[in-house]
């Protein structure tokens, strides 16, 4: 594959709002009929996106998580499953960046410029939370790894070039292999059924005797020995999405009510768009949207400060911010999507508009990580100064 490669951060925000006008055609019917987007995944791959954050020595734009954020808020208002796919891609990268050797970094981002995609490997079902794994590296003479293991949840595998997974050492440490998804014993099996997101492919990684040389191994869990900003970065990108799905419900909005919806016969007025009830609530919806991309943009500034000056002290602001970015935007996603048939009226409810795929999204990727945990750590660290634990997932 051949990949334009990306100059800097205007270059990236144009590129990302041409993509979602190109994505937002169609994105219903993809919805509806569950087709899978590999030729629009190419289109991502090709465009230079998803090597963004290459670093400049090794020929990326290396954007900043500004630049980041909105490419994956422009993204989701046209293509909510769309934009998910790469998120994975984007934390992987990161730790390549953070825990890769000098060889692995110029592998890796040669092939991220190359036009390659990274999936993920890291859920499983059945353990006692999100934290705990089975899957297992076992080292073999030659230094070379053994994976095996069942992974659920895999956004984006079905679409990689590159699978990282996250496995157990001998010593019980996590760390992330990278794993071509086409070796010999990795199977990705596109079983994904969720009632929203219908065309990430989310579905079952199985890991079969999956030989992983020892250089396609990074340490993960060095990342969070000392301040991080991989679960900020990871978890900007998911406010993003859900900003961008707030955002994307409320346009749907406006465009029905103004061409489809007739006004209630009590109003006496011409015009749905006049009724002053429904004004009422469409500027409550806007406020609520215009919270949420506020918020990212100051949680995308933070991340960006941290990385210039990382300490304990500024990758806590970080997490802070991206996670009270993180709850407005939950919020607002949900409430933005189901407020669009309050307003719309009955006729919005048809199946063939398929306008509810807004709110099954938004369902769907809100039920990521709990919201009312960041509420926790927001509140610990504005009472008692206390700082957020180290982990991905804040």
């Amino acid at each position: 594959m051949t990949a334009h490669v990306i100059a800097d951060d205007a270059e990236a925000l144009e590129t990302a709002a041409a993509l979602a006008e190109e994505f937002r055609s169609g994105a219903a019917e993809r919805d509806a009929e569950r087709r899978l987007p590999h030729a629009e995944l190419d289109r991502l791959s090709r465009s230079g996106l998803l090597a963004v954050t290459v670093p400049a020595e090794h020929g990326g734009a290396d954007v900043s998580a500004a630049t980041c954020a909105e490419i994956f808020r422009l993204l989701a208002t046209a293509d909510a499953s769309i934009a998910q796919i790469p998120q994975s891609h984007f934390a992987y990268v990161n730790v390549i960046r953070r825990q890769g050797t000098p060889e692995q970094r110029a592998f890796f981002f040669a092939e991220l410029l190359a036009g390659r995609r990274l999936g993920n490997a890291q859920s499983e079902a059945g353990t006692r939370h999100v934290q705990d794994f089975r899957t297992r590296l076992t080292p073999r003479p030659d230094g070379s790894f053994l994976l095996n293991g069942v992974k659920n949840y895999c956004t984006g595998a079905l679409f990689a070039h590159w699978i990282p997974v996250l496995a157990l050492a001998e010593d019980d440490r996590l760390h992330v292999a990278y794993v071509p998804s086409d070796a010999p014993g990795v199977t990705v099996v596109d079983d994904w059924d969720g009632l929203g997101q219908r065309t990430t492919a989310g579905g079952t990684v199985r890991l079969d005797d999956v030989i992983v040389p020892a250089d396609r191994v990074l340490p993960h869990h060095l990342t969070f020995t000392g301040p991080q900003l991989h679960g900020a970065v990871a978890q900007l990108l998911h406010a993003a999405i859900d900003t961008g799905i707030a955002r994307g419900a409320l346009a749907e909005a406006v465009g029905f009510v103004r061409t489809k919806s007739r006004p209630w016969f009590e109003s006496g007025l011409e015009t749905a768009a006049e009724d002053p009830l429904l004004i009422q609530r469409f500027g409550e919806l806007a406020i609520r949207v215009r919270a949420s991309e506020a918020l990212l943009r100051e949680a995308a500034r933070t991340v960006d400060t941290a990385r210039a000056d990382l300490t304990d002290d500024t990758a806590a602001d970080a997490s802070i911010a991206v996670a009270a970015a993180k709850v407005q935007a939950a919020q607002s996603a949900v409430e933005v999507a189901n407020a669009l048939f309050e307003v719309s009226g009955t006729r919005s409810a048809l199946a063939s508009l398929n306008l509810h795929r807004h709110w099954r999204d938004a369902r769907t990727h809100t039920l990521h990580d709990p919201v009312r945990w960041k509420i926790q750590h927001i509140g610990r660290h504005v009472l008692t100064g206390t700082r957020p634990p180290r982990h991905g997932l804040l």
